[in-house]
């Protein structure tokens, strides 16, 4: 099975901008007359439903942010009366009150359909057994992979986060082909199998598909190397829908869009102007299926941009390339940017650490310090300290050489970096800023 539905997988520009367009018009007329937040704002601009005729017109609409959500927390951005609500999630709450976003049954239909793509993006049939190894509860991870899986035919096992040495024992009895969690769980994961002798052809894992946080593309190397799978990035986000708004396919050249669902844009995070296809900026989302909790050009704070070539994998939609970082993730150290990844990518590419770091900033003397604290791994742990030292200015010029700023390398001991079974900490911030 190459596609799960080639009639929306494969559609020509030209029906996918006629689908939109309709279901744009529709979706502003919906949130309009039901959600009292988005006719203010429409209001105060001037602008009635009439106004919105085609996909030209989405810029006129205004943007909706994560504090707008929280503004009318809990049910202030539905669309639909309560007793309409079958399923109601919500975001971790760790920067502030949590978003809530509420399904209807149709929703939680559409959901199933494009996580169901998503799958079948990697390899995953009814013969597939989907070890789901996302958490279960407020966070949408597990559930959508989960009822993705179903609405296939797959085996879904549902074993949620923690407990890894169960999970590894699970995975190799009961015949796991798809693995979903964190990359950094994935690499937790082949972590615990060295150290209990597991090896990955003892499993019967052929691809996995891994999100919620950023990730490299030397990540990916590193998972698929011990885990011997096809490792797939998934997109997504609870506001929005969860995972599945966009997959890889086996090509790895950028994340297809479930554009019939979702119409995505580039924005410049600071004018706000929506920039051309190819240019890396904020990606936005404006849903046009939903109807539980619509949203209109929905500012993700991720950064991405844009691709609409025909993929070689036959696919249509747009493609998304990899998400580098959040707006809201970036480190600003002595004036320049600073992503988590571009770190991670240095430390692979050498490939004289494990692949586990933190980033800790300070400021000294109104002077923004950067360490990098980077695990041993275990053979070089019973180095000689000079080695140890050689290696730490090793990393340091290249970290240099790479962002254009000093940082003190710190290698620790193995394993003393805190692991996480959701999204990984990567930065300590001290700063009082």
């Amino acid at each position: 099975m190459k596609y799960w539905n080639p009639t929306f997988e494969c559609m020509s520009r030209e029906e996918m901008t006629r689908l939109q367009t309709d279901r744009l018009i529709r979706t502003v007329k919906r949130v309009y007359h039901n959600v009292p937040h988005y006719r203010d704002k429409m209001q105060k601009m001037g602008l009635e439903p009439g106004d919105i005729n085609s996909l030209e017109d989405l810029k006129k609409l205004p943007f909706t942010y994560k504090q707008d959500l929280r503004d009318t927390y809990p049910y202030g951005m539905f669309a639909v009366p309560l007793s309409e609500i079958v399923r109601i999630h919500a975001s971790s709450g760790t920067t502030g009150k949590q978003t809530v976003v509420g399904y209807t049954r149709k929703d939680i239909d559409t959901w199933s359909e494009i996580m169901a793509r998503a799958l079948v993006c990697a390899k995953a049939d009814k013969n597939a057994f989907v070890h789901v190894a996302y958490g279960y509860g407020l966070f949408t991870g597990g559930l959508g992979v989960h009822y993705g899986a179903e609405r296939i035919g797959c085996s879904v096992i549902p074993v949620s986060g923690g407990n890894t040495k169960r999970q590894l024992q699970i995975m190799k009895d009961f015949g796991s082909t798809h693995l979903a969690c964190t990359p950094s769980y994935a690499l937790y994961m082949s972590e615990e199998m060295e150290e209990l002798g597991i090896k990955k052809e003892e499993l019967s894992l052929k691809a996995g598909i891994f999100g919620a946080e950023p990730w490299s593309s030397r990540m990916r190397d590193e998972i698929e190397k011990k885990l011997g799978i096809v490792a797939l990035d998934i997109y997504g986000l609870s506001e929005v829908m969860g995972p599945g708004v966009s997959i890889e396919c086996e090509c790895k050249c950028g994340l297809h869009i479930a554009e019939d669902h979702f119409i995505p844009e580039i924005i410049d995070p600071e004018t706000e102007e929506v920039l051309p296809p190819g240019s890396v900026g904020e990606l936005v989302f404006t849903t046009i299926t939903k109807e539980g909790l619509p949203l209109i050009r929905y500012r993700t704070r991720d950064l991405s941009s844009l691709n609409y070539e025909k993929c070689e994998c036959g696919r249509t939609s747009v493609r998304m390339n990899k998400v580098t970082g959040r707006t809201d993730d970036m480190l600003i150290i002595r004036g320049v940017n600073v992503f988590p990844t571009q770190i991670e990518s240095v430390l692979l590419e050498m490939g004289d650490t494990s692949p586990h770091y933190l980033l800790v900033v300070d400021r000294v003397n109104n002077l923004d310090i950067l360490e990098v604290w980077v695990e041993m791994n275990q053979s070089m742990f019973s180095d000689e300290v000079r080695h140890i030292e050689q290696l730490e200015k090793k990393i340091s010029r290249q970290i240099e050489m790479t962002l254009g700023i000093r940082a003190t390398v710190k290698l620790v001991e193995p394993k003393s970096i805190e692991r996480s079974q959701g999204k990984a900490v990567r930065i300590v911030d001290k700063r009082k800023i």
